[in-house]
């Protein structure tokens, strides 16, 4: 018997009865290393064999190897798994874990490769996690100064202007209107919270605009809705809008509150006339005609912007007879028809002209 000795451990013991066994002994004995160590450390193993029990050393598998094993094979490749090998990789034998069969092999981890799902699930935690972010540290005004200018700035970072809209309280994928105040800074609202849209075809109408302090009073140019990354263009459509107002008075009579959207292509106007400078000569035409009658401007709104005579008589408050009284005087002093259709299409856009001509 050859008792070889590993420091650190108990003494392993060879069957004497193995020693000098013909490698080619197929009999049903095996050579066989005892686990017997008194006081070994948990985790002691004996030397693994494929197909073979736990602590058997099977001789066929081996070939013609002698099954005796001498000094120098119990120094170099010692038939157990000693405690200095708890440490190693799991792809190696441990023996003595609870529940499991000495000589288990645990295969190490695949490593972990992200996938779209994952992807997903964290862009949408990001976007809870904003929002509980808002709601804690609270959203800035909603006509924050710097942040409206940011948002309505073109050449802005698109991240930049998606921040500011975030802190604004507005929905990254829903749609907004600016507003284009007279003599404020613009506002930016959903769209949707400004009413529906009225009005006869072709004819510049004004929607009241809500009981709400997001808009301001006075006149009020209302750009189209559209996505936020989109509200520069929101914002010159607006200020369009805007020079197309009237202040709603008899001498100065038209809607308060012009939606771009509404406009059509009597927007094209607005880069043919250049607020201050001197206006078309329609335009010139009827102020000069306004400054000796003053019913003029209100009477011809009216013929303007309804449906039939009648309409505009009852919405001026006069009879239709007096109104007709009224239109013969102002084709006289404006040089032309205003009651054929082209005749109220030149009176249209004359009072369309008139407002973009203001300073």
């Amino acid at each position: 018997m050859i008792v070889t000795e590993d420091a650190g451990a108990a003494p392993s013991r060879v069957d004497a009865e193995q020693a000098g066994a013909d490698t080619e002994d197929t009999g049903p004995a095996p050579s066989r290393v005892d686990a017997e160590q008194t006081g070994a450390a948990p985790g002691t193993a004996d030397t693994e064999q494929t197909g073979a029990a736990p602590g058997t050393a099977d001789t066929k598998d081996t070939g013609p190897a002698p099954s005796r094993v001498d000094a120098e094979q119990a120094v170099d490749a010692p038939s157990v798994a000693i405690a200095e090998h708890a440490a190693a990789t799991p792809s190696q034998v441990v023996a003595g874990q609870a529940g499991a069969a000495t000589g288990t092999v645990f295969a190490e981890p695949a490593a972990l490769v992200p996938s779209v799902v994952d992807a997903v699930i964290l862009e949408r935690a990001a976007v809870a996690l904003r929002l509980v972010l808002d709601r804690t540290r609270g959203r800035a005004p909603a006509d924050d100064p710097a942040l409206v200018e940011t948002l309505l700035d073109a050449t802005a970072p698109e991240q930049a202007r998606l921040y500011a809209a975030r802190r604004l309280g507005l929905d990254a994928m829903a749609p907004a209107r600016v507003l284009a105040p007279q003599n404020n800074r613009p506002r930016v609202v959903p769209a949707g919270t400004e009413g529906a849209p009225h009005g006869d075809p072709g004819v510049v109408e004004s929607r009241p605009a809500p009981p709400d302090a997001r808009f301001p009073a006075g006149r009020l140019g209302v750009g189209p809705a559209v996505p936020v990354l989109e509200l520069p263009r929101s914002w010159a459509a607006a200020r369009t809008a805007l020079r197309f107002t009237a202040e709603g008075t008899s001498q100065d009579p038209g809607p308060r509150v012009v939606y771009a959207d509404e406009l059509g292509g009597i927007a094209l106007l607005a880069d043919l006339v250049v607020p201050g400078a001197e206006p078309p000569p329609d335009a010139r035409a009827l102020e000069t005609a306004a400054a000796t009658t003053p019913w003029l401007l209100a009477t011809l709104h009216a013929v303007a912007s309804t449906v039939s005579l009648r309409a505009a008589a009852a919405g001026i408050n006069v009879h239709h007879s007096t109104l007709q009284d009224r239109l013969t005087h102002a084709e006289h002093l404006l040089g032309w028809p205003v009651r054929t259709p082209q005749g109220r299409l030149r009176l249209q856009l004359a009072l369309a002209m008139r407002h973009l001509a203001r300073p």
